[in-house]
């Protein structure tokens, strides 16, 4: 069948809108059409060469849309399902599958940075015949896909699919990060370093489960409304503010007469965005003892230069993070729930909409820092 797609080619290059040929599903794969994605900050690493993927592939991993056909074998979804996509299949027998840390399956990732489903061949083709690989599994900006049944997770009907969008990816994962990899104590003083999309479910997370104070960090002041919004105690420019000495004061430091600030520093930090500089402000921001939580993707040829003569001293831990910890089919259907009933703001959380002829405004918009929240991709 025909089908309309937003196509990476080289990395660094923008996206096209093709016309590509998509086959039907094999066994154990499953039709969608697409009505919605979100546009993630990942999206923009991978257009820029950040992350090392193969291509040409079909962008996109955080969708929603419905069910047209299954293919045999398959059993959980049929035509006319709404459905979102999650871009993690865990195979279910690995070594972590087994240790139930099936969003670090070591067998699917192969095929994930190949590009290729899960019996190692693509169902797209472009114009010329020649193969286009799926991207994140999924290929999220394309008008429609075939994607492996364990990446389908079953939508109620009056869930809004704009919402269930965000459900393959910002929501699982800044939940996630707090719920099941930080799993903190009520009261913790936590910082929350980058909002985007990802940032604000780490924060509207924390703030479900009690954090004080609640400390967001961003580079835009603009983003302050937002992040009080989905729980933020205090907000940090920090264009214009250090926020380390004043995350320090926040939580217990005194600052002594020769300017130094001594103790003090949030038991539990996260940084959302990967960026080198940010680590480190946010490593130093961690108290005595404490958490640095790391979800954001680092460009493959960046380092961050941090000093380690104190991370035994201070007895701090760097973990990193990966889609939130998560269980696909167990937490999805959970978080949808809570969705449902407002606790997650996902209303708040859609602060713009574009069509995919749009894609490459939006990716220049992020670049330049001028989304707030998340945009979402209106398919036709």
């Amino acid at each position: 069948m025909k089908i309309k797609g937003a196509v990476l080619r080289e990395p660094g290059m923008k996206y096209s809108i093709e016309t590509l040929e998509l086959d039907p599903p094999k066994e154990n794969e499953v039709l969608v059409k697409y009505t919605h994605t979100g546009y993630c900050h990942s999206d923009l690493h991978l257009l820029k060469g950040e992350i090392p993927i193969k291509m040409p592939l079909v962008a996109g991993h955080e969708g929603a849309g419905i069910v047209e056909a299954v293919g045999p074998g398959v059993t959980t979804v049929q035509k006319g399902d709404h459905v979102g996509v999650t871009w993690m299949v865990p195979c279910g027998h690995c070594p972590n599958c087994r240790r139930g840390k099936g969003n670090i399956c070591t067998t699917s990732f192969s095929y994930f940075l190949e590009g290729m489903l899960l019996d190692g061949t693509s169902r797209i083709k472009d114009a010329n015949g020649d193969v286009v690989r799926h991207g994140n599994f999924v290929s999220c900006f394309s008008t429609h896909s075939v994607v492996p049944e364990r990446a389908v997770i079953p939508m109620p009907k009056e869930f809004p699919l704009e919402q269930a969008a965000l459900m393959g990816c910002c929501v699982p994962t800044g939940w996630g990060s707090v719920f099941n990899t930080a799993a903190f104590p009520p009261g913790s003083p936590v910082a929350v370093y980058c909002l985007g999309g990802v940032g604000l479910n780490v924060l509207r997370a924390a703030a479900m489960r009690h954090a004080y104070p609640l400390i967001a960090v961003d580079i835009e002041g603009s983003k302050r409304e937002l992040a009080m919004e989905f729980g933020a105690t205090h907000f940090i420019d920090s264009s214009k503010e250090d926020p380390v000495p004043a995350i320090q004061l926040l939580t217990g430091g005194v600052k002594m007469d020769d300017g130094t600030i001594m103790g003090g520093g949030a038991e539990y930090v996260f940084e959302v965005k990967g960026d080198p500089g940010s680590i480190i402000q946010a490593y130093w921001s961690t108290g005595i003892g404490g958490e640095l939580i790391v979800l954001g993707i680092t460009p493959h040829d960046q380092t961050t230069d941090l000093s380690l003569m104190l991370l035994p001293l201070h007895q701090k831990t760097i973990k990193g993070n990966l889609y939130g910890a998560i269980s696909t089919h167990d937490d999805i259907p959970r978080l949808v729930n809570m969705a449902m009933n407002h606790d997650l703001k996902l209303d708040k959380l859609i602060t713009g909409k574009f069509k995919l002829e749009d894609i490459n405004d939006v990716a220049e918009a992020m670049d330049k820092r001028q989304i707030k929240g998340r945009w979402v991709c209106e398919i036709d």
